[in-house]
């Protein structure tokens, strides 16, 4: 039965590394100088199509506050009476012309609020650049995190597959010298047979995090990632959690500069309702007499049909909406805070279990067990056990620190503080 399995587990593991080492003939060299977390940000924040789209639409909106500072074209208008007619008026000879300009008064502060309008859409704009960074470093960083643990993950496996090799090489003197029964060296072969498929599929994944991560930033990676950032976090301070606040959050930022956009539309809609005039002065030549005479003209829109009361109406929904969605952002920021903090805690809390004590105890104990298998001390049941509390052991603190650095991330962005205005 175990020769069947060990034969089996050797051809599978045969062909995942026939395909792994054709991986691994692709895979970048390790070499080069370190690629820190902070460079990483960097490289994707120059070539992420995003950044590239909020830097637009920054802009877009400082074009547009230029555009609502402008005033109104006046138009020329040249006018010809008295002509093609009958009589006396047959022809152009007879024609009276009159050139006057139309110069576009604007009332009622309607420059001002497309102006206010145009700033806060502007800081809007400004606002949404800075998330967009901060969305660029969150995923940068959970790609980063996802690579280096993938890199640990694959030296556990190449470490547990020595070991399982070397404990193979034992288990099979054991039975040359005749102190172990051949069942003993099969179960050896299949933990070696299991080890080295883990080990393969341990570098596929790694080089398939590093190329997710090379794709973000937009750079093959050449060099070694910095593990030190999956490092045990500190103990928690004592006393109770400090209650989570949206106050200067970049997303309430957002929400404020929302409502402040509402808001100049509001004023924006009701300046509106205050018609324009347009006035013409201008130049008339009298062909009977072959005189000229001013002119001046003044023009008004009279509001029957639309006086503006529907936009202003819209406006003031529309600032309502802001004001309500806003309050919604806090509430949902405050929880989402509150949510992140309590996981940053735990997964702490489970890094720092996972690789303080507990895994001092299995890496210990581990070692006790292959020193005394190798003098015959103890049985190969029992040192099976203990690498396999080790290999769960060492995964275990690798996920929990790799969770913690991603909790904790996730947090930073969430309580990224706004820019101050005016910096």
């Amino acid at each position: 039965m175990y020769r069947f399995v060990a034969a089996l587990v050797a051809a599978t593991s045969c062909v995942a590394m026939a395909q792994a080492q054709e991986v691994t003939e692709a895979r970048p060299p390790i070499a080069g100088s370190l690629l820190s977390i902070d460079d990483a940000v960097a490289l994707a924040g120059g070539s992420a199509p995003a950044a590239e789209a909020a830097e637009a639409e920054v802009d877009a909106a400082q074009a547009a506050r230029r555009v609502a500072g402008l005033r109104p074209n006046p138009a020329l208008n040249v006018e010809v009476e008295n002509f093609v007619g009958t009589g006396p008026y047959n022809g152009i000879n007879g024609a009276d012309a009159t050139v006057s300009v139309a110069i576009p008064l604007e009332l009622g502060g309607k420059r001002q609020a497309r102006i206010a309008v145009a700033d806060a859409q502007a800081r809007r704009a400004l606002l949404a650049q800075t998330i967009t960074q901060a969305d660029i470093r969150l995923q940068v960083t959970e790609l980063y995190v996802q690579a280096v643990a993938a890199d640990v993950r694959t030296t556990i496996a190449e470490d547990q597959f020595r070991i399982a090799s070397d404990t193979a090489r034992a288990a099979g003197i054991r039975v040359k010298a005749g102190r172990a029964s051949p069942l003993e060296e099969e179960r050896a072969e299949v933990a070696r047979l299991t080890a080295a498929a883990e080990t393969e599929k341990a570098r596929r994944l790694a080089v398939a995090a590093r190329a997710s991560l090379a794709r973000r930033i937009g750079r093959a990676i050449e060099g070694p990632l910095d593990i030190g950032i999956l490092g045990t976090p500190r103990s928690a301070a004592a006393g109770p959690p400090r209650p989570a606040s949206a106050a200067g959050t970049l997303a309430l930022a957002a929400a404020d500069a929302d409502l402040a956009t509402a808001d100049a539309g509001v004023q924006l809609a009701r300046s509106q309702r205050v018609p324009d005039l347009t006035v013409g002065p201008g130049v008339r030549r009298l062909e009977a007499t072959n005189d000229v005479a001013a002119v001046f003209s003044i023009s008004m829109p009279l509001p029957l049909f639309n006086n503006g009361r529907a936009d202003v109406d819209q406006a003031n929904a529309e600032r309502r909406r802001a004001d309500a969605q806003r309050r919604v952002t806090a509430l949902d920021i405050e929880q989402q805070i509150s949510d992140a903090e309590v996981e940053a805690a735990n997964a702490a809390a489970a890094a720092r279990v996972a690789s303080g004590p507990a895994l001092s105890a299995a890496m210990e104990a581990a070692r006790i067990a292959r020193i005394g298998y190798r003098e015959g001390k103890f049985g190969q049941l029992e040192l099976l056990d203990a690498e396999r509390t080790l290999t769960e052991m060492r995964s275990a603190s690798i996920e929990a620190l790799a969770s913690y650095q991603l909790a904790k991330a996730r947090l930073e962005r969430l309580t990224a503080p706004a820019p101050i205005e005016g910096n």
